[in-house]
């Protein structure tokens, strides 16, 4: 097939990459923790681990695990807490012990977890006793065995562990009483598992790394079985576009604000970032903007990632124009669609091409990416990484040409195995040929540069005329007293559907005229809104995505 976007490509990057290198994730970690044995690795609240004691703490959770819960390769653990040190001792503790990690979300519901653990049939998992609550209620109907638990504080310097601990529980009040019998602290999970015989686990590239389950904003969450060939593959690929600009290895500080249970943070920051030894700042809680801004100000960071809503939320806090950006060589957005009015404001504050990326959980993520000295946004996902091939499909799956609006689909190493236990959720995703359709309307130009129209699922039809949310976002956005705006179809009985839009202001006195009057301006007739909604907050992700189906029942 033509791949006109290898003529885009930056002169350092390779079309393909060896996906033989590495045998598996850990053999990146294990080289990681050699290479640099001392420099930081992590750091949170105050407290820094290098790679040395993350090798060392790894190596005991993953012999704990073995020798003691007796979980053997191929077992599933969740692993369900917010960023904190003890996310990567566990992750990589559990891959070193040939575990699959199934990344759980911290909040979720009794029913979600419910669902999310019966369906991986997992055997063990590690939980912030934060939210052990939740999972003292449910874990009677699932499979779980072996629970470890941990607080907030547990991996801190002395004494502020203590006082992060007391605070939360005694002061916040942000721990609910639980039953958890036969529950094991992960401070004595470490203790322990550093006297034990060393783990061996023979992992491979076929074997599962992963169970990552889909967001569920478009349906049931689906476990997608990504294996260490589709993880190594994906940093291997990352790792080649991003060193087209200078790295210095070892010296790398990257912004870790959004969750590492999310895919994008799992593979950009956690894995790929330490294929580089950089350093990760990990923020607990972003959404304390304030507190956010301050540790921002103790680093020279050199990369930052994160999604639409995370850069717009920084940029209107008091504090964030005033940060050193002088080291800052990446801003890489993705997981939603850029904005054009936040990316170039990005711009303008930090000196920083905010790099829009594009993603799925289905791809481990990273598909296409935009070049790394990119001068200015340009509203587009950018090229297929190496080794990955990308194409427009027609409703019959054939190929179209430049230019032309259609779904679509990517075929790669990065691409899943399959959905866990779901064969035809896989063969309606993935074809015969390998292509993975993914439900987003996109075009290419003749350079290669693919650019999302928008979610199939999402389109509003008004008239026979299709809508796309993320245009009438894009405009509206653009709007100086508007902080947020999202956009769906509601049922109308002469057009079938009309556009309603949801909008947050950042200007008290921005009226529903002031947007009618703008979006006449800008947008024909039919794509104009007819219905106008202000509300206080959207609904989100936890990562920040806009859940367009709870705008329908606000």
């Amino acid at each position: 097939m033509d791949k006109p976007w290898l003529t885009s490509y930056p002169s350092s990057v390779p079309a393909e990459i060896d996906i033989s290198q590495y045998a598996s994730v850990v053999d990146i970690f294990t080289e990681s923790t050699q290479r640099f044995a001392d420099r930081p690795a992590f750091h949170n609240l105050g407290t820094t681990i290098t790679y040395r004691e993350l090798e060392q703490q790894t190596q005991a959770f993953a012999s704990w695990c073995q020798h003691e819960a007796g979980l053997v390769k191929g077992d599933r653990i969740a692993i369900m807490m917010p960023n904190l040190l003890q996310y990567p001792v566990a992750v990589f503790g559990a891959l070193r012990a040939g575990l699959v990690v199934v990344n759980t979300n911290p909040l979720y519901t009794e029913r979600e977890l419910e669902h999310q653990l019966k369906d991986s049939g997992a055997k063990a998992i590690v939980v912030v006793e934060a939210f052990a609550h939740t999972l003292a209620n449910v874990i009677g109907k699932t499979d779980v065995q072996t629970v470890i638990t941990t607080r907030f504080g547990d991996m801190l310097n002395f004494p502020k562990s203590l006082l992060v601990n007391f605070v939360l529980k005694y002061i916040k009040k942000m721990v609910p009483p639980f039953s958890l019998p036969g529950s094991h602290n992960m401070k004595s999970v470490l203790a322990k598992g550093a006297q034990m015989p060393a783990a061996v686990a023979d992992v491979t590239l076929d074997d599962l790394a992963f169970l990552q389950y889909t967001g569920g904003t478009t349906g049931v969450a689906k476990g997608a079985m990504l294996t260490h060939r589709n993880m190594v593959s994906n940093i291997q690929q990352a790792y080649t576009w991003i060193n087209a600009v200078d790295q210095d290895e070892g010296h790398e500080i990257i912004v870790t604000a959004l969750p590492l249970y999310h895919i994008f943070a799992l593979t950009a920051n956690c894995l790929t970032y330490m294929k580089l030894g950089a350093l990760n700042l990990l923020i607990t809680n972003p959404r304390d903007m304030p507190g956010f801004v301050k540790e921002l100000g103790n680093f020279q960071f050199t990369a930052f990632t994160g999604v639409n809503t995370l850069f717009n939320a920084l940029m209107n806090t008091p504090g964030f124009e005033q940060l050193d950006f002088s080291k800052l060589k990446l801003t890489l957005g993705g997981g939603m669609a850029v904005q054009k009015p936040v990316a170039d404001r990005w711009q303008e504050i930090t000196g920083n091409t905010l790099i829009e990326a594009y993603g799925l959980t289905e791809t481990s993520p990273a598909a296409c990416i935009n070049p790394m000295d990119l001068p200015e946004y340009n509203d587009s996902i950018g090229l297929p990484l190496p080794s990955t091939d990308a194409c427009i499909r027609d409703p019959d799956n054939k190929a179209l040409p430049v230019g032309e609006a259609g779904e679509l689909c990517i075929r790669g190493p990065q691409v899943m195995k399959g959905y866990w236990q779901r064969p035809e959720d896989t063969a309606a995703t993935v074809d015969s040929e390998g292509w993975l359709h993914t439900g987003d309307v996109a075009v290419m130009n003749d350079r290669g540069f693919f650019s999302i129209v928008d979610r199939l699922k999402d389109m509003i039809l008004v008239s026979g005329f299709n809508v796309y949310p993320n245009e009438i976002e894009g405009v509206i956005a653009a709007m100086p007293g508007v902080l947020e705006v999202g956009a769906i179809g509601v049922p109308d009985e002469h057009s079938g559907e009309v556009v309603k839009v949801v909008v947050v202001k950042k200007d008290p006195a921005l009226s529903e005229a002031d947007i009618l009057a703008h979006c006449k301006e800008q947008l024909t007739g039919y794509k104009r809104p007819k219905v106008v909604q202000f509300v206080d907050e959207l609904p989100k992700t936890n990562v920040g995505k806009i859940l367009r189906r709870e705008l329908r029942t606000l």
